[in-house]
């Protein structure tokens, strides 16, 4: 029996147990009809029942609600509802459309225009039966794309992940009982219970609360739980002013709840940003880019000698077919076949050196897009901050400030009077000490294992009273009664005595200065109570204002015997504060060409003070907010974020559109975030970076980039790292082309010229082994250079191949092609070619290559200023290939395969000072663009 069938089934059995309830006795047929019709009707009911959009659900009443989704609020659903519901809107999760099988994936991989030239030279390799030739570039090829394909494979999970954040189970309201169900059993109608600590299952329209507060920091960015209510709005806004509805993956802080299933899977507000991921295409990166460039001018190059020597051959009168032979067989070795191992293992080794950094890099050519990179736009919550509230000013009633050091809720950190700088503990000052006791005592947090149980706001404050050792001060007062928190009245206040002692109960209240200042009748100097003025009352207020501007959250704080009569304690300052080192990071990224913007949920002024904080464009800052980018048109938009540096009250599809714009600008755009909310931004950037700690799933599956510390300031080193990379590959590039041009040239010449070949087969083999071997596979792993990082962004249309370094690339090889057919004009007796003509010609070559490998270490910094030990891989491999050589020579076996023989001390001293040439030249060009420009 199929799926359907077995649900016909089961719809069958459900609805007849549902039914039986109201048979009357002794029907017969015609109530079997009014069974049939009674199913019908039910079915047509639930088939209307559709998903509510949270807009609307927030506007209905309790009863329009259960109307419109076909529910009593007191019992729940029936199981045949569920099943009917179930069949139309489907399970509550997020099916990922694998349509791709692996074996194309992998095949995808061969798509790279240089792979393509590579196969085609190793196609060319065994009709010309050098088959030696295609064995070698094949393995290269299936090296690389193997290499490519396991990374991008094990990438390709951001859609997946999605369901790891939707919880695995759910309290549920069904036929009259409270089940423990399956999230994924959920469906539209359901009646849900939330308690602590739960992540809610489904977006849900609230229909009774008790003091619930939800984190959606994930969804918002906003850092404070939320306050929810059951009650009706008038006005929908952005989800973010949507009190009465909870969504999908957001996490019950305090408090309990009961809700109304409006959306579930893909129709919730966590479904929309599934979709977005969805539609999103991760963009090509530059190197990518750049790699298919290369295949292709490299084809034209190729194509370019065939038609070359064709054309010589044609003129001269030779055999068409035999020429074509020789040029195919050029242009074949023309092609650097070692290119895509060293770019791949400079990429890999790139990858390493940032794991040791504790950055983990999904994507190999993620990290040299990283030196493309000229825009971060980073999430303000968790990365940029800690996402830990934190108390960092207090201002007592009778004038006292101080300010607190330590960030988060380890309790480390000081407590420093202004401007004494005095560090306080306990009651060193009475007016300090009195409002951190209210702080702590009015107060439901806990701190263990340096999180906090409870309300981040609670957590600041007990963690202040840690760094005061007035964290026990708790345990001398029995609580008797407690007032909650609400929206409405902004405060929180409990009623306590001292334990053991006949003393009056005493009130502590804390909350929104207007609202506790009228309690208050008296204010607190030195532990006397005095009679609270009018000038108090205007300071406190001036006060508070100015610690509001300048981003802070403000409580007041207060203590009396009675809730009308209360001493007025003072004003504490709390912020989520940036993390450490972010400054100092900006300020680099900054003078090294790289803008950093601020994309965050949160409002205006705790933006700005962050940004202010964090030297965001030297504190020249330019603010824009949500609403504003939906009014700008798409060409103005892309003309205007450039200037932004901070964009607040954000959704993800603001974030999206931020970056889209920056890219059309032609920017090449770093990502950071760590929420559900940033996912389709990280997946869409060049560059996703995502937080290794406080992440969601979510957003580490969608990045190419997570930091495992959460450290920002990790970003310098993967763009350093980044900029590096593509230099070694340049330089890689310089030497395998000027090298491959030289032999090319040398036997072109011979060959057109009529004369006798100056190497022979296996002498061109060897110089080959060096030309894709050890000298030139360690040019891509040169320790990233000091000064790279004060280096600008480079430019994603410059080519790997540029004009400057072409021309370096010819002048090299002018000067070996030279010197190498000057030692064999020298060396080439009248009798014809001999042993020691052949092993001169051959060994001036070589130290030639040495030598030109030498210089390819960098572009534009003298040997000098590089080191010659830096690189401990290329001594070793120029060594190595230096005694080799020497082998090749002096070794009788090897004499007789390689057809040389012995050459005295002041060959080898002749040849080492003509060989060096290459160097001497090109260092001198390097000293003089660096005098000159």
């Amino acid at each position: 029996m199929g799926e359907g069938g077995f649900a016909k089934l089961f719809q069958k059995r459900s609805f007849f147990r549902f039914a039986q309830k109201y048979q009357p006795l002794g029907s017969g047929e015609p109530e079997e009809e009014t069974h049939e019709e009674c199913e019908l009707k039910i079915i047509e009911q639930e088939k209307e029942v559709t998903v509510l959009p949270p807009k609307d659900a927030c506007k209905c009443h309790k009863e329009d609600l259960a109307k419109a989704l076909n529910v009593d609020l007191q019992t729940g659903l029936p199981e045949f509802s569920v099943l009917q519901r179930r069949l139309k809107h489907g399970w509550n999760e997020f099916s990922v459309e694998n349509t791709e099988p692996i074996w194309r994936k992998y095949l995808d991989q061969f798509k790279n225009p240089l792979i393509l030239l590579l196969l085609a030279s190793a196609l060319v390799s065994v009709i010309t039966k050098e088959y030696e030739d295609a064995v070698s570039i094949t393995m290269a090829v299936l090296i690389v794309v193997t290499v490519a394909f396991i990374q991008e494979y094990r990438s390709e999970k951001s859609l997946e992940e999605l369901n790891k954040l939707v919880p695995p189970e759910c309290n549920c309201l069904r036929e009259g009982k409270l089940q423990h169900l399956l999230a994924r059993e959920l469906v539209p109608g359901d009646i849900v219970y939330l308690s602590v600590g739960d992540r809610v299952p489904a977006d849900l329209r609230l229909i009774e609360v008790t003091d619930l507060l939800v984190d959606e920091s994930s969804f918002t960015g906003e850092t404070e739980p939320c306050n929810k209510t059951d009650g009706v709005l008038l006005e929908a806004g952005d989800i973010t002013t949507l009190s009465n509805i909870v969504f999908m993956g957001t996490l019950v802080r305090y408090g309990k709840g009961k809700g109304v299933v409006i959306g579930t899977g893909e129709n919730s507000q966590f479904g929309e940003v599934f979709k977005m991921m969805q539609a999103e295409e991760t963009p090509k990166t530059p190197l990518q880019k750049n790699m298919d460039r290369l295949g292709k001018q490299l084809t034209l190059f190729s194509f370019g000698i065939i038609g070359l020597i064709m054309l010589i051959g044609w003129l001269q009168g030779k055999h068409l077919l035999s020429m074509f032979t020789i040029g195919v067989s050029l242009a074949v070795a023309a092609i650097p076949e070692g290119l895509p191992i060293v770019v791949t293992v400079t990429l890999v080794l790139g990858v390493l050196r940032m794991a040791k950094k504790r950055v983990i890099v999904k994507k190999l050519p993620i990290v040299e897009t990283l030196g493309c990179c000229n825009v971060i736009c980073s999430d303000k919550t968790g990365t940029l901050t800690a996402n830990e509230m934190t108390v960092t000013r207090l201002v007592t009633s009778d004038g006292f400030q101080a300010e607190v050091s330590g960030v988060g809720y380890s309790g480390e950190g000081d407590v420093c009077l202004l401007p004494s700088k005095e560090i306080l503990k306990q009651f060193s000052n009475i007016s300090v000490g009195k409002l951190v006791e209210a702080g702590c005592v009015v107060n439901n947090a806990i701190i263990r294992k340096n999180s906090v149980i409870g309300q981040p706001t609670e957590g600041a404050l007990v963690a202040l009273a840690m760094k005061m050792e007035l964290a026990d001060i708790k345990d001398i007062y029995v609580r008797k009664k407690e007032i909650p928190f609400s929206s409405e009245q902004k405060w929180m206040a409990v009623k306590c005595t001292l334990k053991n002692q006949d003393r009056e109960d005493i009130y502590f209240m804390k909350g929104a200065f207007e609202e506790v200042i009228q309690y208050c009748t008296l204010y607190n100097s030195s532990g006397i109570s005095l009679s609270l003025t009018p000038q108090q009352k205007a300071f406190y207020q001036q006060e508070e204002k100015r610690m509001g501007s300048s981003g802070l959250r403000v409580l007041a704080l207060a203590s009396g015997p009675e809730l009308g009569k209360l001493t007025f304690l003072g004003l504490v300052g709390i912020i989520d504060p940036p993390r450490a080192g972010v400054r100092e990071a900006v300020q680099v990224l900054s003078e090294s060409g790289v803008s950093v913007k601020m994309v965050t949920g949160d409002a205006l002024e705790t933006a700005v003070a962050i940004g202010q904080n964090i030297g965001l464009c030297n504190g020249k800052l330019k603010a824009m907010s949500g609403e504003e980018l939906d009014q700008l048109a798409e060409a103005e938009l892309s003309s205007t974020v450039k200037n932004v540096s901070i964009f607040f009250r954000t959704s993800p599809k603001h974030k999206l559109k931020i970056i889209k714009a920056l890219q059309r600008a032609g920017a090449v755009v770093s990502m950071t975030g760590d929420g559900v909310n940033d996912a389709v931004a990280l997946k869409s950037a060049d560059i996703g970076i995502a937080m290794g700690q406080a992440g969601t799933d979510v957003s580490k599956e969608a990045a190419n980039m997570i930091l495992v510390d959460d450290d920002f300031s990790t970003v310098m080193s993967a763009i350093e790292e980044g900029k590096g990379i593509f230099y070694n590959i340049k330089n890689f590039v310089r030497f395998q082309l000027s090298t491959s041009i030289s032999a090319l040239s040398l036997i072109t010449l011979s060959t057109v010229l009529n004369l006798p070949n100056p190497l022979n087969a296996m002498q061109i083999l060897w110089i080959n082994i060096i030309m894709d071997g050890p000298p030139a596979q360690s040019l891509g792993v040169e320790p990233v250079d000091r000064d790279t990082i004060k280096q600008p962004p480079r430019c994603i249309t410059d080519t790997i191949l540029s004009k400057s370094l072409i021309l370096k690339i010819f002048m090299s090889a002018i000067i070996i092609i030279s010197g190498t057919l000057f030692v064999f004009w020298k060396e080439n007796p009248k009798s014809g070619i001999t042993p020691r003509t052949t092993t001169m010609t051959f060994t001036c070559f070589v130290f030639f290559d040495l030598f030109n490998a030498l210089t390819c270490r960098s572009q534009t910094k003298l040997i000098f200023e590089i080191g010659f030990f830096r690189n401990r891989m290329f001594l070793y491999s120029v060594l190595g290939s230096f005694l080799g050589q020497l082998a090749v020579i002096y070794i009788p076996p090897l004499q007789k395969v390689f057809q040389t023989e012995n050459l005295g001390v002041l060959d080898l001293l002749f040849l080492t000072g003509l060989a060096s040439s290459v160097f001497i030249v090109s260092e001198f060009i390097k000293l003089c663009e660096k005098h000159c420009c």
